[in-house]
């Protein structure tokens, strides 16, 4: 079975996750949702593969993520929210695969902002933190 062509940003992604830069610090941002449960950079990150790829096991693999993993991510982000951030389709003659809803898309978007908000406003202390590492 062939891999499928996937955007260059979603392998870079999970290459940051697992290679560590000595020459740089990074800001993570998870939330603590008013049910208990978190969203995060992982989340938002099969978010974002699913988008550009359609398919679970695609985003998983490009992620280093297990299907099964994917798959419990995709149904705890579903019960997070007042609607779904993912939709599934099984298998058969069209074979499965995954949407992110317009949902998921407004979640996955605000993240990125917040997050990109937060790396911008501090960047003179991430770079005095890294001074200290």
């Amino acid at each position: 079975m062939d891999k499928p062509d996937l955007p260059r940003h979603i392998g870079q992604m999970a290459k940051a996750r697992s290679t560590p830069d000595p020459k740089a610090i990074r800001l993570s941002i998870r939330l603590d949702l008013p049910d208990g449960s978190r969203f995060g950079p992982g989340r938002a990150a099969l978010l974002t593969a699913l988008g550009d790829t359609g398919s679970i096991t695609a985003a998983a693999r490009a992620l280093n993520m297990s299907y099964p993993k994917a798959l419990r991510l995709i149904d705890e982000m579903n019960a997070q929210f007042t609607a779904p951030l993912v939709e599934t389709y099984q298998g058969g003659p069209k074979r499965g695969g995954a949407t992110v809803t317009p949902m998921g898309e407004q979640v996955r978007a605000l993240y990125e902002t917040l997050t990109r908000t937060a790396d911008t406003s501090n960047i003179a202390t991430l770079k005095a933190l890294l001074d200290l590492c």
